[in-house]
């Protein structure tokens, strides 16, 4: 999983792979992996056993995570090896030209969240119903129903899931006069994202330690209040809403407005400017699913151990995640989906998220002792693990399109971005929507 994320494209992408004791991967399927082939069987010669291929973007984990061998321990006569594309912007277009040829195909794809909608849409007709081999109860309702097709097919079983919570730095609350208390802060935005900016946020101002802003980048702040929102961009009939949405307005005026009170950094999120705003501790708190842990350890400076805590986020929603789908041509398609299933199943999911950090999209997994007991050197004995599954439970059945990542990165880095560079909310938002109509029209 991966870092993923940031702007609206990279809004997945995480290049940081450490182990939970080390600090939570940064989680997703985005980023981070390396280039090229890894053999998760050991040889690129079967020797005679069933060949199972996957095409992966970043790191999904699941051999880091020791998976292909212990599959390969139970059914002795299948072979496992993964190909690996770092960045899943260069990834997913393969992937599409691929489904769309019907040629070139892994037995087994990886499909990113932002592009799942696309997937589902225009080549459900390439892909296996998975929901013969997953079992629909063992993953969260707004995660199946991501990949089902309104005829009722699932072509992609979900493997990670982004949700939101709010990271913030314990020894710079304190010197601002604010609550340190994980339940104490929570209560304090507890329903409403205004609380954050308008109450907090100016409180914080107050006393603000010098050089530091409240929050870390316009980018995070709209990304996590518009991944607690039901309807965005696109209506449940495919059409594009986000201009006549009053939730992304709403959403947009009030990061322009954090921005316009200095209460927000000006950099855009998982640039360097941004990378080195979290080393030298210029902000009090961020948008946070919990592949950002990881992120922020592999930024830190070694004396933020400890400094950082994590509480509820002012309502619940996701950021990140990604799926497994099986093509119907592959050669080994049924041997492939049985198991796409595996590894996606609860306990594969819970050994996931112990290792890589990656956190389960299937709610059983919730009640393991690897989530349960979840801690992270950042954040210190925060309950990490319950934290999150609250979040992953409560988060809306989302509508997503075809083109989200396109409209998101419009918002942030042709959007409110701009305000923090002297331009008013209404500039900024003009132009987002020009940049974005035009993208939309290509």
């Amino acid at each position: 999983m991966r870092a993923r994320i940031r702007t609206a494209r990279k809004a997945m992408v995480v290049a940081a792979v450490a182990s939970l004791g080390a600090g939570l991967l940064a989680g997703c399927a985005d980023d981070g992996g390396s280039d090229g082939s890894s053999s998760g069987g050991g040889s690129g010669d079967s020797g005679g056993k069933t060949k199972i291929t996957l095409g992966l973007f970043g790191t999904f984990g699941f051999e880091e995570a020791g998976l292909y061998k212990e599959y390969e321990k139970l059914h002795p006569d299948i072979d496992i090896q993964q190909t690996v594309v770092e960045r899943n912007e260069n990834y997913y277009p393969t992937l599409v030209n691929h489904l769309t040829t019907n040629s070139g195909l892994q037995d087994i794809q990886g499909v990113e969240v932002g592009n799942i909608a696309e997937i589902v849409k225009t080549q459900s007709a390439k892909l296996l119903d998975l929901s013969k081999y997953g079992k629909k109860s063992d993953y969260l309702e707004w995660k199946w129903q991501q990949a089902t097709t309104e005829g009722g097919e699932t072509v992609g079983l979900g493997t990670d899931v982004g949700p939101m919570a709010i990271c913030y730095r314990k020894d710079l609350f304190e010197k601002a006069g604010l609550p340190t208390d994980r339940e104490e802060v929570a209560k304090l935005w507890a329903g409403d994202w205004k609380k954050l900016v308008e109450v907090v946020g100016e409180d914080y101002k107050k006393k603000a330690p010098k050089g530091t802003t409240f929050l870390d980048s316009p980018g995070g702040l709209l990304q996590a209040i518009l991944s607690s929102e039901k309807d965005r961009f696109y209506d449940s009939s495919g059409k594009v809403i986000y201009k006549s949405n009053p939730a992304v307005k709403d959403a947009f005026d009030l990061t322009a407005k954090a921005a316009e009170d200095g209460l927000i950094g000006n950099q855009t999120q998982f640039q360097p400017a941004w990378d080195t705003t979290i080393a030298n501790s210029k902000f009090a708190a961020m948008s946070c699913p919990p592949w950002m842990l990881g992120y922020i350890k592999g930024k830190s400076k070694p004396d933020a151990k400890g400094k950082w805590d994590v509480a509820a986020s002012p309502k619940s929603g996701n950021w990140g995640g990604s799926f497994l789908a099986v093509p119907k041509s592959g050669k080994n398609a049924e041997e492939a989906a049985k198991l796409a299933a595996w590894l996606t199943a609860p306990e594969q999911q819970a050994k996931l998220f112990a290792v890589q950090g990656s956190f389960p999209s299937t709610p059983a997994a919730y009640d393991s002792d690897a989530v349960k007991s979840a801690k992270n050197e950042m954040t210190g004995d925060a309950p990490i693990g319950t934290i999150f599954a609250a979040a992953a439970k409560s988060s809306p059945v989302q509508t997503i399109g075809p083109k989200d990542q396109i409209i998101q990165q419009g918002l942030t880095d042709n959007g409110v971005i701009l305000v923090t560079q002297g331009k008013s909310p209404e500039e900024a938002w003009n132009t987002a929507v020009k940049t974005i109509d035009n993208n939309l029209d290509q």
